[in-house]
């Protein structure tokens, strides 16, 4: 019998949620294009589609938000982000930035040229949708394991370092501008990075002289997994294990939406000097003022003090604990998701539920959309919508190896009863899955068209 962990937490503060009727929930389904983006979040019972932006502030972060100096320049509260950027991150060279994709496509224009290559474990879809957008291709070198939902490897976001290495060998390294590394893996399930690996993936990198980022949105949560599963790690804190995570790295970006436990917030750090002044540069023209990068002083604030409490090791125990729960109570009625369980969500195996529904058709979008149907839960579809792509040279569509629907757990929003309650949702699913069908588009975008597409059913 799964166990659910204590909150942490006492709430303070709620906020209503209210089931409509399946009526009005189909109503607004097909007033939405089928794409779950496009619903009134007022029309959501359950809100799973990110775990950016969407958790709840501690009292410490809103208190803050209250000292929040708004000086357009050396403000108060960008010094003492700049003191926790150095104690966490061990960088003194850093911007905020209003979320992590303005980070990336500052890096990305600063230093992708067309038909170049980057490298990481697995891209996301804000860094593919701005490598792409530079005329650059994203390459995923994931382990083979993280490909095989049942396989209960520790660490299934490794790169593989044979992968790695063949393919500098093949691209050259004046084509990779730089190279990366996701933590924890959230296209692949959330799953986390071992240190054993990054130290691995940063020799790889460093020994052809690549500059090495890290891609760290959900770095609190990689470095609790290294002090659960990792050897040598267990008596070290998760702020220790952090620190020796970055100091791997010539360089950083973070949507702070995710383990800062903001609702906008992101950075971009850096170790070269020439490099930084380029960065700061871009965020002036694109952003605003390096001391504020397009966020309010308030922001700032709570930023530092959340980049601090998301590393808090009982929080932590929490939160992992949170999703295993889920994920294992669905196991427990014969729905498959990857394991073992992630950080920050459940991916569940639309593909094997669904397998009468080709990857053309959409299996993710279709168990996405009977999931709201069902029980007001929305959910974001991780396959072939997000990251079906067509081959540069044959033209032919490629589709990703798994087909996914992901259920992202806002930080400390939800209790047991609603976990519960997604469960059963999905129980009743299974029990008429035969009867689902796939989707087709009838718009879509060229770049990250997951977010604004429209489908009608096959």
């Amino acid at each position: 019998m799964s166990i659910y962990p204590p909150e942490p937490f006492r709430i303070k503060m709620v906020e209503p949620v209210r089931l409509i009727s399946r009526a009005e929930r189909e109503a607004a389904l097909r007033a939405a294009g089928y794409n779950l983006f496009a619903l009134n979040a007022e029309d959501v019972f359950i809100d799973l589609l990110t775990d950016s932006g969407t958790g709840a502030m501690s009292q410490e972060q809103w208190a803050g938000m209250m000292r929040g100096d708004e000086s357009y320049a050396g403000a108060r509260s960008y010094q003492r982000l700049s003191r926790v950027v150095r104690d966490v991150f061990g960088f003194d060279l850093f911007v905020p930035t209003h979320q992590g994709r303005a980070a990336e496509n500052i890096l990305a224009n600063l230093l992708i040229k067309p038909g170049m290559k980057v490298p990481s474990n697995m891209h996301f879809d804000t860094t593919e949708g701005n490598i792409r957008a530079r005329g650059g291709l994203p390459v995923n070198l994931v382990i083979d394991e993280a490909y095989d939902p049942q396989n209960r490897h520790p660490f299934k976001g490794n790169m593989d370092i044979a992968k790695l290495t063949a393919f500098i060998e093949q691209t050259g390294v004046e084509n990779i501008p730089f190279g990366s590394i996701t933590v924890t893996n959230n296209a692949g399930g959330g799953q986390p990075v071992s240190m054993e690996n990054l130290r691995a993936v940063a020799d790889t990198y460093h020994r052809y002289n690549i500059p090495f980022f890290i891609d760290c949105c959900r770095f609190a949560e990689n470095a609790y997994f290294i002090k659960t599963r990792e050897p040598g790690y267990a008596a070290k804190s998760t702020r220790e294990i952090a620190r020796e995570m970055f100091d791997l790295a010539d360089g950083t970006w973070m949507s702070a939406k995710k383990d800062a436990i903001v609702n906008i917030g992101g950075l971009l750090a850096v170790r070269d000097p020439q490099l930084f002044q380029q960065i700061c540069n871009q965020l002036i023209l694109r952003e605003g003022f390096i001391s504020y990068g397009g966020l309010a002083g308030r922001d700032l604030e709570a930023l530092a003090i959340g980049l601090e409490e998301g590393l808090d090791e009982d929080y932590l125990a929490y939160r992992l604990g949170q999703t295993a729960y889920l994920a294992n109570r669905l196991l427990e009625g014969g729905i498959g998701v990857i394991e073992p369980p992630g950080g920050h969500a459940v991916y569940v195996d639309a593909g094997r539920l669904l397998p009468h529904i080709p990857p053309a058709e959409f299996p993710g979008q279709a168990l996405s959309a009977a999931l709201y149907l069902e029980g007001g839960i929305r959910s974001v579809e991780i396959g072939s919508v997000m990251f079906a792509h067509p081959d540069p040279e044959s033209g032919k569509m490629v589709h990703p190896r798994l087909e996914l629907v992901r259920l992202a757990i806002p930080r400390r929003t939800y209790t047991q009863s609603h976990m519960d309650f997604v469960v059963e949702t999905f129980y009743k699913i299974k029990e008429n899955k035969d009867a689902l069908r796939g989707f087709r588009f009838t718009y879509a975008p060229e770049l990250l068209r997951h977010f604004t597409c429209r489908f009608e059913p096959v």
